[in-house]
């Protein structure tokens, strides 16, 4: 019989709109970690309502030297990174997850597919075909950015997919997100690491908050706050499956005669060139 599936996950506390080079120093810190999560927007910036022309600037392409940068580090120390990029696609920005494995580098993104509030003016909106689900050292990870943690749908999707650790990068440091990452644990039967800002700077600064939650929605460490850091906990992928026991939304707790959910990935461009 297979013994515990012991691995250690963490998040990373850190500011938004950082050079590349500010993640690259916590490389000590991260070795060591099978999966690391980074906030909302840590490359690129947070909205502020300043000049686009100079935040479009700081966006950054996917792939790009900033994603090579990052991929390199998750070689060095072993660790699958998923990191809030502000990405430039044309002239359009998005708020995206980026997954970076030690192994293969880039191997997946997730485009946020409703921005929030005065984030609408600066972020276009994703579509389905950036639902990954990535198998990782740490297990089948996805990502949802901020206030998609509240969309149930996108919940739903996500929890059909068999993910088991649900990576929340946010820009939502209010208490109450500690309840809604409890609450996604609980429901979903999974692992969930948030990583949210730090900062100390601007007329609205993020004073933090990220945790680690166990599939039973007890908290594994954190929440940090006023503080930039990195937070860890120890986690068994056989506490996933005990859980789901009880309680497996998408498996014996669904009822697909009464419910059910479509979900369209296909990419849905603005134009489309037939030939």
């Amino acid at each position: 019989m297979a013994g515990p599936r012991m691995t250690v996950v963490a998040a990373l506390q850190v500011g938004t709109g950082l050079p590349v080079e500010r993640i690259l120093a916590y490389e000590d810190e991260i070795r060591g970690a099978s999966l690391v999560v980074l906030p909302e927007a840590v490359l690129g910036g947070y909205p502020r309502g300043g000049p686009f022309v100079e935040y479009f600037r700081a966006s950054v392409t996917v792939p790009g030297p900033e994603t090579a940068a990052l991929a390199e580090l998750a070689a060095r120390t072993g660790a699958t990174l998923v990191v809030g990029v502000i990405e430039r696609d044309g002239s359009t920005l998005y708020s995206t997850a980026v997954f970076l494995d030690p192994h293969l580098g880039l191997v997946a993104k997730h485009r946020k597919l409703v921005p929030t509030a005065r984030e609408r003016l600066v972020w276009g909106r994703g579509d389905g075909s950036t639902l990954p689900a990535v198998p990782t050292a740490a297990g089948l990870a996805g990502a949802a950015i901020c206030w998609e943690n509240h969309m149930p749908l996108f919940r739903a999707a996500m929890y059909a997919k068999g993910v088991e650790i649900w990576c929340a990068p946010t820009a939502d440091d209010r208490e109450v997100w500690q309840s809604s990452m409890r609450h996604i644990a609980d429901e979903g039967r999974c692992f969930v690491i948030s990583a949210c800002p730090y900062e100390t700077s601007g007329d609205d600064p993020f004073r933090g908050g990220s945790v680690i939650v166990g599939p039973l929605g007890e908290v594994l460490a954190g929440p940090l706050r006023d503080a930039e850091g990195l937070i860890t906990a120890e986690i068994d992928l056989d506490d996933v499956v005990a859980a789901r026991h009880s309680l497996d939304v998408s498996g014996h707790y669904a009822r697909p005669d009464v419910f059910s959910l479509t979900v369209d990935e296909r990419p849905r461009d603005g134009v489309t060139f037939l030939r």
